[in-house]
């Protein structure tokens, strides 16, 4: 892709940041290119990172039929301290991508390649938003925090994943969805079956929504000699994207039986009715996949917040029931 494909945004706006963020207009200008470096200006992300916790939470309370005030505070927690990690990570990635992201139309915008920012500042950002994440880990179960120190082993190694495998994707749904694990240790201070099967169904789902989003970058990743599984899926991504979908609906399908097997039929089968129609959410999506519409990808992406969110009033309601 040649130079002038991607016009420079105003104000050092990153390229495929959402159009009228209030980072871009509103934030201090001096915090903007650090908020850009965590995404901020992109909050897909964040959710992504979120939902998870907020699955493993709501079958925590379904299998343990309790919740107290402590479960309040996880959700908080969580979402504090995913957009914090969310914003770290981003910056380890724009750190140790910022050669390769100066080569891609989409990401040569973003804070280090663009100039805005400069690597010593952004090593100091990522460790200042992860040690307040860590003092929010802290205040969680033991098993807890003993997963949320463990997550930092995907976080670091997913950056890299791209230049020595064709299963990026896979590295990513490996760090975006443990919070399914830290949000049931958060609830039980144990971890199970339930929880690890979840945490497999958030992979598939990742490898879902991200290899429709690696389908942007395609052009420059091969001219560059970047691996993803768009690449990798070529004509064929369509089937595996229905392979994802599959997978995703049928595990997590298991974790809430696993999880409310004990409950009455009629809870049970309330809660089933979460994966079920995320998986039509899903479908849906893939009706719309056009590996030649940029704008598409995009735009289907970031619609993955609202279908991560879909099973949450199923669950609630199967609680009360």
């Amino acid at each position: 892709m040649t130079e002038d494909t991607q016009m420079p945004e105003p104000n050092g706006a990153v390229a495929d940041a959402v159009k009228d963020n209030w980072v871009d207009r509103f934030a201090p200008v001096f915090s903007r290119p650090f908020l850009r470096l965590s995404r901020a200006d992109r909050p897909i992300g964040t959710w992504l990172l979120y939902v998870p916790c907020l699955w493993g939470l709501s079958l925590a309370i379904l299998a343990t039929d309790s919740y107290s005030s402590h479960d309040l505070w996880t959700i908080t927690g969580c979402a504090i301290g995913a957009f914090l990690m969310r914003g770290a990570g981003c910056t380890w990635n724009d750190i140790t991508d910022r050669d390769i992201d100066g080569s891609v139309a989409r990401t040569r915008s973003r804070p280090i390649p663009s100039g805005q920012a400069t690597v010593r500042a952004a090593v100091f950002w990522m460790l200042a938003q992860a040690i307040i994440a860590f003092f929010i880990l802290i205040s969680f179960y033991p098993t807890a925090i003993f997963l949320g120190v463990l997550a930092l082993a995907p976080v670091a190694i997913y950056p890299f994943a791209k230049r020595f495998t064709w299963w990026p994707q896979l590295f990513l749904g490996l760090a975006f969805n443990w919070g399914a694990l830290l949000a049931w240790a958060a609830h039980t201070n144990s971890i199970g079956p339930v929880p690890l099967v979840l945490y497999f169904a958030g992979i598939a789902w990742t490898l879902f929504y991200d290899t429709i989003y690696a389908h942007q970058d395609t052009e420059d990743d091969a001219l560059i000699g970047v691996k993803s599984t768009a690449l990798l899926f070529g004509e064929n991504s369509r089937k595996w994207l229905r392979l994802f979908l599959t997978i995703t609906i049928v595990l997590f399908g298991l974790a809430v039986v696993l999880a409310t097997y004990e409950r009455s039929v009629l809870s049970l089968v309330i809660a089933i009715g979460g994966p079920w129609a995320l998986g039509w959410h899903l479908t849906w999506q893939l009706s719309r996949f056009n590996p030649d519409d940029n704008d598409g990808l995009l735009r289907t992406f970031r619609s993955n917040r609202d279908a991560g969110l879909i099973p949450l009033p199923f669950f609630a309601i199967a609680f009360f029931v």
